[in-house]
């Protein structure tokens, strides 16, 4: 009998029946026998992806990387399209479930990597928004070849390539795409005090407590929060070193001196010391793809009293998908400033106003 007839026959029944079938292998999406023919091809999909993972991690092919766009995108698109492919070719499945199905073939194995240790949970946030979308693809392209009148040989061929296609592209890819790029972050606060006493609390940074720091996104994802910064002395070639949680520290060393206006300084961000539970490798500060270069502050003074004070940073990416990352590193170091600048702003107002009380009770 030739292969190809229960592709045929189950595609006639579709047609002819709104897309559910009336056969044997008929019902509804959630039917208890379609149940399990979603639950089959959602783990041969998983299993796929964590093989594809596993390799990954094990260096095996040498060149393969899972800080890529083929493993970023490719890796889910072959999952969704190995998922859906094995689905679709049982039985017709409606359009929605050849978009969300993947999703629990990308979301098991984004899971399935935090368990083995070999991504962290910051890593697994980051991945997770395009790794949806792109599996969303590939079951969309699973879904049409199968429905496209074709041999199942070709079929078959379609599969194979598509599973192959993220170890095949990953090293020209990143040849191709790898760019250097940097970027710069700028926050601004207006504080209610003046120049003097802002300088005084940004030049250094006593120890924080962490009742003094507000709601951070990215501190809950993974990322340490600020600590203190020490500065050896005043002026032009000062260290200020700039700890946060967890043993991260960054060596400041000053450029630019302006007492009550502008403070400047170069950033080399100690990696080594960086503990692996921290940050992983993809996302550790000082790494083959992200470095903190340059961090300023600029003070404004304003006609009331007060000071507007902007804090900026220069980041450094190095992929080939920094048209996604810097999404990311963007945010995580605009969240960073703000949360530094709220403190600074506690502070500053909180000096300001013990400093009107005192004047006005000599008074």
């Amino acid at each position: 009998m030739d292969d190809s007839q229960p592709d045929t026959h189950a595609r006639m029944e579709l047609d002819s029946h709104g897309g559910q079938g009336t056969g044997p292998n008929s019902g509804t999406p959630w039917s208890r026998r379609n149940s399990r023919l979603l639950l089959v091809g959602a783990c041969i999909g998983l299993v796929y992806g964590l093989v594809i993972r596993s390799l990954v991690q094990w260096n095996v092919p040498r060149w393969s990387s899972a800080m890529s766009i083929s493993f970023l995108a490719l890796v889910p698109v072959a999952m969704g399209f190995v998922t859906i492919f094995v689905v679709e070719r049982r039985r017709p499945q409606p359009v929605w479930i050849w978009l969300l199905l993947p999703w629990v073939t990308v979301l098991g194995g984004a899971f399935g990597t935090i368990l083995a240790l070999w991504e962290g949970f910051i890593c697994v946030i980051m991945f997770t928004p395009i790794g949806l979308v792109c599996g969303s693809l590939g079951g969309l392209l699973a879904g049409l070849v199968i429905r496209i009148p074709r041999s199942i040989a070709a079929k078959n061929a379609c599969l194979a390539v598509v599973a192959l296609l993220p170890l095949l592209t990953d090293p020209w890819l990143r040849e191709l795409l790898t760019r250097r790029e940097v970027r710069r972050v700028e926050n601004v606060r207006v504080i209610g005090a003046s120049p003097e006493v802002v300088w005084k609390n940004i030049e250094r940074v006593p120890h924080i407590d962490p009742s003094e720091l507000p709601f951070s996104w990215s501190h809950r994802i993974g990322f340490p929060s600020p600590v203190e910064a020490t500065l050896s002395f005043p002026g032009i070639g000062g260290v200020r070193h700039a700890t946060f949680q967890h043993g991260v520290l960054f060596i400041e060393n000053i450029d630019t001196w302006e007492p009550q206006r502008r403070l400047a300084f170069s950033i080399h961000a100690q990696t080594n010391q960086i503990p692996p539970t921290t940050l992983d490798e993809h996302v550790r500060v000082g790494g083959p793809f992200f470095d903190v270069l340059q961090g300023e502050y600029i003070l404004e003074s304003l006609p009331d009293g007060h000071t507007r004070l902007h804090l900026s940073s220069k980041h450094r990416l190095s992929t080939d998908f920094n048209w996604y990352a810097h999404l990311w590193t963007d945010a995580v170091m605009t969240d960073l400033q703000e949360t530094i600048l709220t403190v600074i702003q506690k502070r500053c107002e909180q000096e300001a106003h013990q400093s009107t009380d005192s004047k006005a009770e000599s008074d």
